[in-house]
């Protein structure tokens, strides 16, 4: 049996264009939400601690004890 470039290959020409834009839609997606992502990770709640919650990691953890906590947090909330 012999290959023949015209056995089968028509079906794989005549999908390139369609896997191409649908590549080049694809890409799109992917660069809108990591814009959408990006511009959210500076707002509270998506991603970023708050200072406090920072805080409160940091005394449950044990870095800093109750004392420290309470003096740091009231000066949080003055601001």
């Amino acid at each position: 049996m012999t290959f023949h470039w015209g056995d089968g290959w028509i079906w794989v020409v005549s999908l390139l264009p369609i896997l191409f834009w649908i590549g080049v839609l694809l890409l799109g997606v992917i660069v809108v939400v990591r814009l959408i992502n990006r511009d959210r990770a500076g707002m509270p709640g998506y991603g970023s601690d708050s200072a406090e919650e920072i805080l409160r990691r940091r005394f449950a953890a044990g870095e800093i004890d109750a004392d420290e906590y309470e003096r740091r947090l009231e000066i949080l909330r003055r601001r």
